[in-house]
């Protein structure tokens, strides 16, 4: 599916979003337990409620279906935690979410979003580089694995 159609798809499915609050943690933790093999405790979401941070929320009708976390430290936005339902996987959704705070991120002052992603997550890797996103680096064991680590992709998409 192209970029362009699958948020067309996702457009007209009326996913919304908007500002992620506490009252919606027990549904964030259900999705972070579903959509990550290590997922955050409560207590980081928690962490994340404050001025420097943006939370988002993805939503159809009154379901949670995503979520994204993104720190903003002087000039630079940094998406730390971004995941979609298994269940809406492939529809669009994350891409949306991205394109929302990418936007959010340009308006604040932002010169550019950086991130990290699993080598392994093949499906990710395209959708950030499908959106203009490029390859700066790589962190070492920066993901745990079972009883291994697993290498980061460090990407970057320049506003300026």
């Amino acid at each position: 599916m192209k970029a362009s159609q699958s948020f067309l798809d996702v457009h007209n499915q009326d996913v919304q979003v908007r500002p992620l609050v506490e009252a919606d943690l027990a549904a964030v933790m259900e999705l972070e337990c579903q959509g990550h093999s290590h997922p955050w405790p409560k207590s980081t979401f928690l962490d994340c409620f404050k001025p420097n941070y943006r939370l988002w929320a993805a939503e159809r009708g009154d379901e949670l279906i995503g979520y994204a976390v993104v720190a903003y430290m002087v000039d630079e936005a940094h998406l730390l935690n971004i995941c979609v339902s298994p269940r809406v996987r492939g529809q669009g959704v994350g891409r949306w979410l991205l394109r929302h705070l990418i936007a959010v991120a340009v308006s604040d002052g932002m010169e550019q979003l950086i991130l990290e992603v699993r080598v392994s997550n093949d499906a990710a890797t395209q959708l950030y580089l499908s959106e203009g996103f490029s390859e700066i680096g790589r962190r070492a064991g920066y993901y745990p694995d079972g009883a291994a680590r697993e290498d980061a992709l460090v990407m970057a998409l320049r506003f300026t």
